[in-house]
């Protein structure tokens, strides 16, 4: 780790013990970020602490302990950030958890569990980090996901949850530019990652238990598990969070493929979300 009075910029990203978030904070070491790297269990660091050592960034990469869904460790990481770093100039929040269902089989325990972690959980990191975000004219970015754009079968809970975290973005934008701090999200589609397996499906099982929604689900899944043959590496995922990392005016809106793009655009024909936020831009400025 840098000393407190490094005059590198910090950057906070979320979720790293693997894929995307991983991938992410190795790369915004190598572009000379001092990266706080948080994950709920800190004992799960070792494939990051190898990745940041074979890139020769491990002084530049420090593992804390941070838990989205709880205020009380939010708190702490941020204010051992501030103790250490004395500044935070970005957060990348990007940890998450998969849901494959449908409503009628799901409890409704499930489907907040899905909303709290991928939902509330970038909203309490935000709202903690943007005084310090402020004070740095600094930058938020979250990644969220083509399913925060178009709706997709068996994926009701997680698709509101990356909605409902694209319209908090969406609308906050507007109002963090006021102040200095820019926003951005970054919509991946399919990447090869074990973001896939924390979904923790047991296939067989499931379709054998979907009742009247077997053959739909067993069709989504053949159709899943051949977007998935040709994903993106969790390393082409991450480049375009380091650009909106180091770019001097991020867009607020950024897909990280060709099929990412293709994908949302019958959605999105604002696809970078310039047209919106000029608008709304307009009401506060």
């Amino acid at each position: 780790m840098t000393t407190p009075n490094t005059p590198a910029r910090t950057v906070l990203v979320t979720g790293t013990s693997s894929g995307i978030g991983l991938a992410a904070a190795v790369a915004a070491a190598e572009a000379g970020w001092q990266v706080v790297a948080t994950m709920r269990d800190t004992g799960k660091a070792a494939p990051l602490r190898a990745a940041a050592a074979e890139a020769g960034v491990e002084g530049l990469v420090d593992v804390m302990r941070l838990d989205v869904v709880d205020a009380a460790s939010i708190d702490a990481c941020l204010e051992e950030v501030l103790a250490r770093y004395g500044r935070l100039d970005a957060v990348v929040n990007n940890a998450g958890a998969g849901r494959v269902g449908t409503i009628e089989q799901d409890t409704i325990d499930d489907v907040r569990a899905t909303m709290e972690v991928n939902f509330f959980g970038v909203v309490q990191v935000t709202r903690a980090a943007l005084p310090h975000l402020r004070a740095s004219r600094g930058r938020v970015i979250t990644v969220t996901s083509v399913g925060g754009v178009v709706g997709q079968p068996f994926n009701e809970s997680y698709c509101a949850a990356k909605f409902a975290v694209e319209g908090f973005m969406e609308s906050l934008a507007p109002v963090a530019a006021t102040v200095g701090v820019d926003v951005t999200v970054v919509e991946p589609g399919a990447v090869a990652s074990e973001f896939v397996a924390s979904i923790g499906v047991d296939v067989p099982a499931m379709v054998a238990a979907a009742g009247p929604y077997g053959d739909a689900l067993q069709n989504y899944i053949a159709r899943t598990t051949q977007s998935f043959a040709a994903a993106q590496t969790p390393a082409e995922a991450a480049r375009p969070v380091v650009d909106a990392l180091t770019a001097e005016r991020p867009p607020f809106r950024v897909q990280t493929s060709d099929w990412a793009r293709a994908f949302v655009a019958p959605k999105l024909a604002d696809a970078d979300g310039s047209a919106v936020l000029e608008l709304t831009g307009g009401w506060v400025r």
